[in-house]
């Protein structure tokens, strides 16, 4: 099964809410597209299973070797990126690749691989609900909040680029939603 499902949107839109919740619900089927990055690590978080830490300048290097499927300096000196090894770890498992990724990343992974690839924007309800939610996980101090709905803004003009938009108003529809539309893919 040689698939890939690609969720995008901008940060505090809860896709890695809905990442997580279809990488539970249908662990036969999925598996996590662990993203390289430069940012630092959250407490909660571990390396190799939610991200792979990396200093700029082994990015760069990797960079260098062609070795990312597809990547983004978000912000100055902060890069993430897909190694192009993850898609060959979880096809060789027989599983699709279920990725979460920001939407530059998501409209290159999905040129890349067409019918292959679903890619799903998850949008949140508004803009004034996306910075309430940033400010509730009360890891972004003000100026990188500004940043980052500034972001969000020019992020959602992109969501026509994508195959399928569900609105992130009332979780438990999202779930269900996400749930069909990644199964009826699997499916096809």
């Amino acid at each position: 099964m040689e698939k890939l499902v690609i969720f995008s949107a901008p940060s505090g839109s809860g896709k890695t809410t809905v990442v997580n919740h279809l990488l539970k619900t249908l662990q036969d089927r999925l598996a996590f597209s662990i993203s390289a990055t430069t940012r630092k690590k959250r407490p909660q978080e571990v390396d190799g299973k939610d991200y792979y830490f990396l200093d700029e300048a082994t990015f760069r290097k990797k960079l260098e070797s062609r070795e990312f499927l597809e990547y983004e300096e978000v912000y100055k000196g902060l890069f993430y990126g897909t190694l192009n090894s993850e898609i060959e770890r979880i096809w060789s498992l027989g599983k699709a690749v279920i990725f979460d990724v920001d939407v530059k990343g998501g409209i290159s992974i999905k040129d890349k691989f067409g019918d292959k690839a679903l890619s799903v924007f998850l949008r949140p309800p508004s803009v004034e609900v996306l910075m309430e939610r940033l400010k509730k996980r009360d890891t972004e101090v003000e100026h990188m909040l500004k940043e980052r709905v500034d972001k969000a803004n020019f992020e959602l003009q992109y969501e026509r680029f994508f195959d399928i938009v569900i609105v992130n108003e009332i979780l438990e529809d999202t779930l269900k939603k996400a749930e069909e539309v990644v199964l009826g893919f699997l499916d096809s």
